[in-house]
């Protein structure tokens, strides 16, 4: 029997994002998906740039204030627990993503095709080189080479779940590493991850960028950590 989806919930940390943070709400309340009501949850994860104070002034947004800075994955974990929709998503404080593609990224869940789709910048016309995407391609493909499937953008930030299976899955990365932790443990399962090409609008660490290159390290270790 296919699942019916009624409810979505989008699931923003935020940390120090007080140039975009408002912009980026704007967007996903503007969101329209059909026959899916939005649940938007914005996790402040201990800001001190005024981020915090913006956001508890919005409506229309489930606010969620971490006192001190737990890390992204963290403030994910909060905003998971914190979900009532049917599917989770997340949504990145800055404008690299485009909220918009999020419609695509739900319809092989929706038509129960899928229970997890990503996102890829990779599979778009558009070429990266900085270190980071050189990076994320190397990951990428550890995390093929060691679950046995096609992963091009293990990193990507919209990654798009069953709630159900999602809330099922037990969490220890508090950081950047949240994103392979989460890939290895869904492909551990056997779980097919769909993805489609999605828009992307880099920024540097001058403009608010915050993983590191010792963040790629992490993420080799968890995803070695997990699969052996």
């Amino acid at each position: 029997m296919n699942k019916v989806y009624k409810t979505i919930s989008i699931i923003i940390p935020a940390y120090n994002e007080v140039k975009t943070i408002e912009s980026v709400i704007s967007k996903v309340k503007n969101l329209k998906f059909k026959n899916l009501k939005k649940q938007i949850i914005v996790v402040d994860d201990g800001s001190n740039d005024g981020t915090r104070d913006l956001i508890s002034k919005m409506f229309g947004v489930d606010v969620i204030l971490h006192e001190k800075n737990k890390g992204k994955g963290g403030a994910l974990k909060t905003g998971i627990s914190s979900a009532s929709g049917d599917i989770i998503t997340f949504q990145d404080a800055d404008l690299e993503y485009d909220p918009e593609d999020l419609k695509k990224l739900i319809v092989p869940i929706i038509s129960n095709k899928a229970l997890v789709t990503y996102g890829s910048r990779f599979l778009s016309n558009k070429k990266y080189s900085s270190i980071f995407f050189l990076g994320n391609k190397f990951l990428s493909f550890t995390t093929t080479l060691f679950y046995g499937q096609k992963i091009t953008d293990m990193e990507t930030c919209y990654k798009v779940f069953d709630a159900e299976l999602l809330k099922s899955i037990k969490f220890e990365s508090l950081s950047f590493d949240f994103e392979p932790e989460i890939t290895a443990k869904v492909l551990k399962r056997k779980i097919r991850i769909i993805e489609l090409p999605i828009e992307y609008y880099p920024r540097n660490a001058k403009e608010g960028k915050k993983i590191k290159v010792s963040d790629g390290f992490k993420a080799l270790y968890v995803l070695l950590k997990n699969r052996f």
